[in-house]
This record gives C-alpha cells, structure tokens and sequence, in this order.
C-alpha cells in the first residue's frame, strides 16, 4: 500500500462532500507530474485529504482509492473547465482515479505543524513553490501523520 496527499479547496470539493458522496473520481487535474502520480496509484493505497486555499491550509480526512486507471471524462466536455481539445475517446491524455471517503479527523492537521515536523525532503508538501494537487507521501511520514492526527 502507498500514501498519497490530494488537495482540494474546500469551495470546489470538500472532505464533507466526499463524506456525503461516498465515492468520487479525482477528476480536473491538468498537470503532468500530478496525472503521472495519478497513474501510480493501486486499488487500497491511503490518500491524505487536503484542504488548501484557505486561512489555515490542513490535512483533514482520509481516503482510499477504490479504482484506479480511470478515464478522467472532463478532458472531452467542451463546456468543462478541463476540456483538452488533444484528448480523444481513443486516445485519452489524463487518467485518474476513483477515491472513497474513509474518516474525516477530529481536528485539521495544519500546515504550518507539518512544515515544523517534516523536512522538504521528507514531504513535497512543505516544499516552497509546490503546487501539485496529487503527491505521493512516504510510509514513515504517513504513519507519523497518523499518529499526530489519531493522538
């Protein structure tokens, strides 16, 4: 199993949401690298929710994914903010995932307590100029984020 961190402004979808959805596909990510990482993914790894343009960015919930090598359907809806004229039903350019909600936390894990415990190193998520909105996040520090949240 592996971790990844998906962020997401609450306004566009939020930990709530998924809660109330149940399931989601990960939709609209139009980066290279992020769709790469997409693409790593595997049914059961843990993905850390992320709420970010906010006062006080956090890590808030948890989910899983439950698909993976999904077709993301906004690249051929022309009136979707993520349509890519290059992608074609035969041709697809972004694959993504279907995530299920697993638990909302207590309290946010803020970011500034992330960038106090962890290095850049250890997460691309205290990295400055990061803006990815799917990353992956090593076993050590994923289980000592659940240790912080599940105190």
């Amino acid at each position: 199993m592996n971790y990844w961190l998906f962020k997401s402004e609450p306004n566009d979808y939020s930990i709530e949401d998924l809660a109330r959805d149940g399931e989601a596909i990960w939709d609209g990510v139009r980066n290279y690298q992020a769709r790469n990482f997409l693409r790593q993914m595997e049914e059961g790894d843990l993905a850390f929710f992320y709420h970010s343009n906010i006062k006080t960015p956090s890590i808030v919930g948890l989910a899983t994914v439950v698909r993976s090598g999904e077709i993301d359907p906004t690249q051929f809806d022309p009136n979707s903010k993520y349509f890519d004229p290059k992608a074609t039903p035969e041709s697809p350019r972004w694959q993504t995932v279907a995530i299920a909600f697993v638990e909302k936390f207590p309290h946010p894990l803020e970011l500034s307590v992330l960038k106090a415990r962890f290095s850049t190193d250890e997460l691309l998520l205290v990295r400055r100029g990061n803006r990815l909105s799917v990353m992956p996040v090593g076993e050590k520090v994923a289980e000592e984020i659940l240790e912080i949240l599940r105190g």
